[in-house]
């Protein structure tokens, strides 16, 4: 696929000389190939975007700038406009839509798999058209457990005459992604940095000072820090105030300290309250700033953080309204803030350029339980250290910790990155749009196209590797010629074991045929008793012919004894005569050594036994009883019919063990070519075994009709949530559609809100009316979740109830300041669920199928929220 190629000159575009590896990169773009650039932070992988963009602005054609969050793509929209005349640049986010058929438009990643998802697939749709190339910034974000699925679409579903641009931070297996994309999209190339312009100094910080983190050899830890090797109580940990200091002490400001807390942020901006980090200058331009800030956004202002704001320190977490975050990141930015407090999400992207990075801790809280960081998070907040043109050197600060060892952040600093795994999860929407456009055989198609399909091929590669060979020995084997079968073999082996048994059978009657034949029914013995564990006398009843025998007797107390050789001591010369037709109980086991009560017959017999019999007619050893055996003739000739069959047997004169371990190896081979078949349908059926699972679903609720999304198909179809059958059947429950726009608002937020943090608490109650339409969705809920459990699918359907209230408030005009006293949640969270909940007031009115009155008052609803500080500014 090679471009009309009227490059543009590099060195014309970029007043600095370009590395090896942006200029490789721009030569593959150059040539009509798509790139994945994977580089260290801060290594100027957005130079290779910034000249894909100049270069399809200077022909005439459209690109598109995408990346994960809103808050990077205003940025990304705001150094466009500075570049570029305004009228060229254009943004989407969900929140805003500018100037969206621009030259150049930056949007959210997802907002470019939306645009994908409403046209056939690998067409040109009119949103697409003079599209030359599209520009995944941050493309690691595939990690991301949450949206790693929209980078996996965008990528399969994006036409193959446009370019990609793909800029990760280093992972470890960016030549698999390269691979995947190359397979599934069009010809592209991997550009592989490890240089960083701006090199890292690592370093330990103690209250006494900081201290070299690495030896000279850059090989391990230091050995004065040997002391701190072991992570244990006695490490104390160092206080934000002493850390910042050091760091003013030795010209390191500006700074980054991460926190993984958002307490934790709060509180160490509280100990370094008393410190000034900025001279008269700057104090003065700070001020300004934030004057000027009060004057225009006065419910944006976070009062009880301006003292340590004039001071240039400052937060940022996802707790900060966005608007007092964006004012940080701007004052960050031009210099001003010296320290900023914040956690991890500033490593995902944001352009806050320091000179060094502090690590607060290496290990964190998750939802799933305290664990250290990995080796890529790490390395994406220690990336953030060292400003290119400005820092020679970048700084990375380490904290102590009772937790963690100094050897643990060694350990942490000398890694590898971790690699791209794939999130990669059908949903519900998927499902519908690809079924709107496509028969179910190349939705099959399409879905195992997957980086995830992709890496389990990859993990499979071996094992089909085995099973080609497998197969081969496997033909070999059959085009031998066997002189026998395996079933010749099974039955020539039951014939010798047979007769090895009837000769064993016999050689033990005629060893009793020897001995003497004196025991017979009737007979008198002296036995051991089973239970009892003394002697007992005994009437003989009956010989059973087991191998060994066993002998039913009755002894002097009534009771029936089954017994073998070992329990028998001798024999008298006496004899009982017994009543015809006495037979052992049919409830007494075939066991030697079991007992059973005799009943009313028996007692006389028993009674027949002499207390003090004759002198024992012989004296055997213990085991060693004379019994009077069958036929030995009958077994004689079972012995000579069986070596007759075995000599004429078609096995007799073989090498039997040479056939026996074929027969054997070829049992093994098909044992263990039924096993990866089964593994190859258990890996390599997954994702599209998920996928049939939605389809069921999908079905059962009448959301598809013969294989086609149906009318309330196309509901669910146009929304775009964590659960879209959930959203599309509460739509079109009825329950929402005499509400008010408020009263709308208040039931969306149950719709799209998670369970709020364990404290949380809120002050106020939704309406009545609020209360009856979620509880008539309780219902339909309960049904959705028993459905999915039977298929075993877990996508959350959410009906959250407890901050509808609020919602309900602000959508009735509430302000700001008097809305915040009613709940303890932080403003930024309050402000996320606002706007999650306008998201999906914004796709109502959009939604067909769905009654007016619901549309207009998801219009209304909108309106009434979308102010300040809620409203998304640039």
């Amino acid at each position: 696929m090679a471009l009309q190629s009227n490059s543009v000159d590099p060195a014309y575009l970029f007043p600095f000389p370009l590395d090896a590896f942006q200029l490789e990169a721009i030569g593959h773009l150059d040539e009509g190939r798509s790139v994945v650039v994977c580089a260290p932070t801060g290594s100027g992988k957005t130079v290779i975007a910034e000249y894909a963009v100049h270069r399809a602005v200077a022909q005439g054609k459209r690109v598109f700038y995408t990346t994960p969050l809103k808050a990077l793509s205003n940025q990304k929209f705001r150094d466009f406009c500075d570049i570029f005349s305004p009228d060229l640049v254009g943004l989407l986010t969900g929140d805003i839509s500018i100037n969206r058929q621009a030259a150049v438009v930056v949007m959210t990643t997802e907002i470019f798999r939306n645009m994908l998802y409403n046209m056939p697939m690998g067409e040109m749709g009119t949103s697409l058209e003079g599209l030359q190339v599209v520009i995944l910034d941050e493309c690691h974000y595939m990690n991301d457990s949450q949206r790693g699925t929209v980078w996996e679409e965008s990528i399969i579903y994006c036409p193959n005459d446009i370019q990609m641009v793909a800029l990760s931070a280093t992972i470890a297996n960016a030549g698999q992604l390269t691979d995947w994309i190359d397979r599934v999209h069009g010809p592209t190339r991997l550009v592989y940095s490890d240089f960083r312009p701006v090199p890292l100094r690592h370093h330990f910080c103690e209250r006494k000072g900081l201290t070299p983190l690495l030896n000279e050899q850059k090989s391990g830890l230091h050995p004065t820090l040997r002391p701190y090797k072991k992570a244990g109580a006695h490490i104390e940990t160092t206080d934000p105030q002493v850390v910042v200091s050091h760091l003013a002490s030795r010209d390191m400001l500006p700074a980054i300290y991460f926190i993984f807390s958002r307490r934790g942020c709060d509180e160490a901006l509280t100990k370094v309250k008393g410190l000034k980090l900025v001279n008269t200058r700057e104090q003065a331009q700070l001020r300004e700033h934030i004057d000027e800030f009060l004057r225009v956004s006065p419910d944006g202002v976070r009062g009880h953080q301006l003292e340590a704001l004039y001071n240039g320190m400052a937060v940022h977490h996802a707790g900060v309204l966005p608007l007092w975050k964006g004012l940080v990141e701007q004052l960050f930015q031009q210099g001003l803030i010296k320290v900023v407090f914040a956690t991890e999400t500033l490593a995902a992207g944001i352009n806050m350029p320091a000179r060094t990075t502090v690590i607060g801790m290496l290990s964190k809280r998750t939802d799933t339980g305290h664990r250290t960081l990995h080796a890529s998070e790490f390395l994406q907040m220690a990336g953030r250290a060292g400003r290119r043109g400005m820092d020679p050197v970048g700084h990375v600060v380490v904290l102590p910790s009772p937790f963690e060892s100094a050897h643990e952040a060694a350990r942490l600093v000398l890694s590898e990155s971790d690699p791209l795994v794939s999130q990669f999860t059908p949903s519900y929407g998927m499902v519908l749009n690809l079924l709107e456009r496509h028969t179910l055989e190349s939705a099959r198609t399409l879905i195992e196209r997957s980086f995830g399909q992709y890496l389990a091929t990859l993990h499979l590669e071996p094992l089909y590797e085995e099973r080609r060979i497998l197969m081969a020995e496997q033909e070999e084997l059959h085009r031998q010629v066997t002189p026998i079968t395996e079933e010749d073999l099974t039955s020539y082996e039951k014939l010798r074991g047979k007769l090895k048994a009837t000769r064993r059978i016999a050689k033990t009657l005629e060893h009793q045929a020897q001995e003497g034949a004196s025991l017979h029914s009737g007979a008198l013995l002296l036995v051991r008793h089973p239970q009892k564990k003394q002697h007992t006398l005994a009437v003989l009843v009956e010989n059973i012919p087991f191998d060994p025998p066993l002998y039913a007797c009755l002894s002097q107390d009534n009771q029936w004894l089954m017994l073998d050789d070992k329990y028998l001591i001798t024999y008298y010369p006496q004899t009982i005569s017994l009543p015809a037709g006495l037979v052992t109980p049919s409830r007494l086991p075939m066991q030697a050594g079991t007992t059973l009560v005799g009943g009313e017959p028996t007692k006389a017999i028993a009674r027949l036994i002499p207390p003090h019999p004759l002198a024992p007619a012989s004296a055997p050893s213990p085991g060693k009883a004379q019994v009077a055996p069958p036929e030995v003739a009958d077994y004689q000739r079972m012995i000579q019919d069986l070596e007759a069959q075995i000599e004429a047997h078609p096995a007799h004169n073989l090498h039997r063990k040479t056939w026996e371990k074929h027969f054997e190896r070829v049992q093994k081979l098909e044992h263990r070519l039924d096993q990866l078949t089964r593994e190859f349908a258990d890996q390599g059926e997954y994702y599209w075994l998920e996928f049939l699972k939605l389809v069921r679903l999908l079905d059962q609720f009448g959301f598809l009709e013969q294989g086609v999304p149906s009318e309330k198909g196309r509901v669910a179809a146009s929304l775009r949530g964590d659960n879209e059958l959930w959203l599309g059947l509460a739509l079109l429950s009825g329950e929402l559609d005499h509400l008010t726009p408020a009263q709308l608002a208040a039931v969306c937020c149950a719709l799209v809100s998670e369970p709020p943090r364990p404290h949380s608490w809120v002050t106020v109650m939704p309406c009545a009316k609020v209360e009856d339409a979620t509880e008539g969705l309780r219902q339909v809920r309960r049904d959705l979740l028993k459905r999915q459990r039977r298929q075993e699918v877990y996508t959350p359907a959410w009906l959250e109830t407890k901050l509808t209230g609020l919602v309900e408030q602000w959508a009735s005009g509430l302000d700001w300041s008097k809305l915040v006293r009613l709940t303890n949640l932080d403003e930024g969270d309050l402000v996320r669920l606002l706007r999650r909940t306008l998201d999906l007031l914004r796709q109502i009115p959009y939604t067909p199928g769905l009654s007016r009155t619901l549309t207009q008052a998801a219009s209304q609803a909108q309106q009434l929220m979308d102010r300040p500080p809620v409203s998304e500014v640039l």
